[in-house]
């Protein structure tokens, strides 16, 4: 049996944005970014680029549920993820709406003191 390695990774780029991707040959695939071969990718104008972060799967579904995952986080929430805060990334993640339970006394997850 064959297996593969599927690469999540996130690009810094020249305006402090992030790209994030998946590949199968992650050294390839930052030389493509970084080299500008095609025009229309998001990376193309904001040359020059730094790999920050990177996950290996040998699954391609995790893969691709990892990478979307990502994509809809906030640039902050990437930042977590690519310093090691996994802390941090909890707090980024929770819920911050007045009316969630954490936030509402009349909430009975909530323990009134």
């Amino acid at each position: 049996m064959i297996y593969y390695s599927y690469f999540v990774y996130i690009l810094k780029c020249s305006d402090n944005s992030f790209y994030t991707g998946i590949t199968n040959d992650l050294s390839t695939r930052f030389d493509q970014h970084q080299h500008g071969l095609n025009k229309n990718c998001y990376t193309y104008k904001r040359r020059p680029l730094e790999l920050k972060f990177h996950e290996e799967f040998n699954d391609v579904l995790q893969a691709i549920y990892f990478e979307k995952k990502i994509k809809g986080w906030t640039k902050a929430k990437k930042q977590a993820l690519i310093d090691g805060e996994g802390e941090m990334l909890q707090i980024l993640s929770e819920c911050r709406n007045a009316t969630h339970f954490k936030y509402n006394p009349n909430s009975k997850n909530v323990k009134n003191n």
